[in-house]
């Protein structure tokens, strides 16, 4: 079973059910299930809950993570080790696509790799398996740097997005790490169909 698909596919969470879009873990601890709230959105901690680290000067930005590769290939990420996690959801075009951008309530078929910032490993890429992900925008059944950083993307971009704790998985679970900033690029496969 891959990784984002327990990541991304965690549906939303009520009082008595997990709903999963994707192939999906049962691994979720009881309190998120009894608490009805979803997995790193409103259960996630604050910012000033994360676990102390030195800081390195600065926070990284959009510029500072090197993507290789085109649209419809497995990209390269290279996260620095020069700069701080942003705190901030970071979105960024990388090449941009065509027609109308997407908008809460629209279908979306996305390819995506993620790399994890701690150890800047790839964590899960549907490019490597052949399968796009799908999912509907705004829906909750994603984290919700996904639900708000995919807002606008249009068919055939390449995006970046760089999703801080409090809008992934925040204390972790999932194979996450707890206070992850998750590094993902996204290609807007279809948007609306």
């Amino acid at each position: 079973m891959h990784i984002f698909g327990r990541i991304i596919g965690i549906g939303a969470l009520t009082a008595t059910t997990i709903a999963l879009v994707a192939c999906g873990s049962d691994d979720e601890t009881p309190d998120t299930a009894t608490t009805g709230t979803k997995i790193g959105v409103s259960a996630a901690p604050s910012v000033a809950q994360r676990p102390d680290t030195p800081s390195k000067g600065r926070e990284c930005v959009a510029e500072d993570i090197q993507v290789t590769g085109d649209f419809g290939t497995a990209p390269t990420i290279t996260i620095p080790d020069d700069c701080d996690p942003p705190r901030q959801l970071i979105v960024k075009d990388l090449t941009v696509g065509s027609g109308p951008g997407a908008e809460p309530g629209q279908q979306l078929t996305m390819n995506y790799a993620l790399v994890t910032w701690s150890d800047r490993k790839t964590a899960d890429s549907s490019f490597e398996r052949g399968t796009p992900f799908e999912l509907t925008l705004g829906a909750g059944r994603v984290i919700e740097g996904w639900d708000e950083g995919l807002v606008g993307v249009q068919q055939g971009s390449r995006r970046l997005l760089v999703v801080p704790p409090e809008l992934g998985y925040g204390a972790g679970g999932n194979g996450i790490a707890p206070y992850e900033t998750l590094v993902f690029v996204t290609d807007a496969v279809a948007v609306g169909e």
